[in-house]
């Protein structure tokens, strides 16, 4: 009589209960722990490991040496076969019957009581031994790659956003590459006869006219009004509402920017404005004997980059990579010094670098702008026509011109700005001003209409001798403003 090991079913002989097991359970066969060799029941897996495996045997990929016997819960580690073998074999060969059938994992030692329990431990194992030795390390790992890949990541997108921003201020300033006067002169012509507002015919006048004035470094004029002083020295002579007194710079001529500088060239255009003025000065007529015309701003361009060649304000230059022909660069009060200085006119750069006023107003501007044209000009007249230059006017992103200043009867104040961004048909209804004066709020600004956090600003008074101007030139490498606290 035989007894099957994994049912307990009574059979007649050994050999049927071979037959027995393959047949009602073939999946459920005992194997030996070390080899994997199937075996028809506990008795057979005993006479097995006696056979095949003698002498004790490390359990394979074994990972614990704490390893605990199933039996009696003793730590045998890698030697938990032996142990077993010798403090607990004849619960090998026990009866089933009386004796829960156990399963030991080959890989660990854990004990199973069902024998797919222990495919699906084993098969656990298996899926562990994939991944590298000491999980946690490994996953420690994985994290600090991640956590590294993610601030490369983070990185990269922001030197992204910072080259975007850097190409964005080099393109609002112009800095860029996109071309200087001329190009962008041809550009919005083409645009013009494109949108029908300019034949072809005036397109190809107007491009030989502007060729022509760039061969020579002259203005075309196009933009320029004159007589605007003029005019108003004879309406303030009449005026007799609230006017008290009125400073007016000498004769200066508005020039506004044109389809090749719209958008930066403003900077240029106050030079053009304080330039005419010069001109008509013969107190100048030495500086600017090279200089019978208003220079074109590609000409105003070069002249700039050779005064920064004489050694004037290299710092300023290295703004601009020591070039602005054939750019679209804004310039402001530094560079109109600089420009100026070269050519011996003495000049300074004054910095209200901060408001001296209620609600961010610059009181101590318009006074010191009042000193400069009242000053030598004291006297009864109500109309003062001096012989002051005009004064450049510079904020952040803008410069104006200022004509002249008004004194109201209250003792309010109000500045008298050329700005070229106003166009020659608005600045021409100045030439014929009606006793009411409403053109003149093109010019007025009164001290709530200048609320910028910083204004600087560039006074004309003479002449430069040569040693004054080689003076001049060395303090330029480390100039700084006048600032007025």
């Amino acid at each position: 009589m035989s007894v099957c090991g994994i049912c307990g079913q009574v059979l007649p002989s050994e050999a049927a209960a071979r037959r027995h097991v393959n047949r009602a359970h073939p999946d459920r066969q005992p194997r030996c722990p070390l080899c994997s060799a199937a075996a028809s029941g506990y008795e057979e897996l005993r006479q097995h490991v006696e056979a095949a495996h003698p002498e004790p045997q490390p359990l394979p990929r074994a990972r614990s040496p704490e390893l605990e016997c199933p039996f009696c819960g003793e730590v045998a580690g890698r030697q938990l076969e032996a142990h077993v073998r010798a403090r607990h074999e004849r619960l090998l060969g026990a009866d089933t019957e009386n004796v829960e059938q156990l399963y030991e994992c080959p890989i660990c030692g854990l004990t199973c009581t069902d024998i797919r329990i222990l495919e699906e431990h084993v098969d656990l194992h298996l899926e562990e031994h994939s991944f590298p030795e000491g999980g946690s390390s490994g996953d420690l790992e994985l994290a600090q790659q991640l956590q590294s890949e993610e601030d490369k990541q983070q990185r990269l997108e922001e030197e992204k956003r910072e080259k975007e921003e850097f190409k964005k201020l080099q393109r609002q300033y112009g800095l860029d590459s996109s071309g200087g006067y001329k190009k962008q002169f041809l550009n919005n012509m083409e645009r013009e006869v494109n949108r029908g507002r300019m034949q072809p015919f005036e397109y190809h006048k107007r491009k030989a006219d502007m060729m022509e004035c760039l061969a020579f470094g002259i203005d075309d004029g196009k933009t320029k009004t004159s007589g605007i002083t003029e005019a108003l020295c004879k309406y303030y002579q009449n005026e007799n509402k609230d006017v008290r007194r009125v400073w007016l710079s000498a004769g200066v001529d508005h020039f506004h920017s044109s389809l090749g500088d719209k958008g930066w060239g403003c900077g240029y255009r106050n030079f053009q404005m304080l330039l005419s003025s010069l001109l008509q000065n013969s107190l100048y007529n030495d500086c600017l004997r090279d200089i019978a015309l208003i220079p074109s701003i590609p000409k105003i361009q070069s002249m700039i980059e050779d005064a920064w060649k004489e050694g004037f304000d290299p710092h300023g230059a290295s703004h601009f990579n020591n070039r602005l022909c054939g750019s679209k660069a804004w310039i402001g009060a530094c560079e109109i010094y600089s420009l100026l200085t070269s050519l011996r006119i003495k000049c300074q750069i004054i910095d209200f670098h901060k408001p001296t006023g209620p609600t961010g107003t610059h009181p101590r501007l318009f006074e010191w702008i009042l000193r400069y044209y009242s000053t030598d000009n004291e006297g009864a007249a109500k109309v003062v026509c001096t012989s002051r230059p005009p004064v450049y006017l510079q904020h952040q992103g803008h410069s104006r011109t200022v004509v002249g200043i008004e004194e109201k009867k209250n003792k309010a104040l109000c500045l008298l700005l050329f700005d070229p961004g106003c166009p020659s048909q608005e600045m021409q209804k100045l030439l014929k001003l009606s006793s009411d004066g409403t053109s003149l709020k093109l010019l007025r600004k009164f001290m709530g209409s200048l609320k910028e956090k910083q204004y600087q600003i560039v006074t004309v008074d003479g002449v430069l001798t040569l040693e004054e101007k080689t003076a001049r030139c060395l303090a330029s490498r480390v100039l700084t403003s006048e600032k007025i606290p």
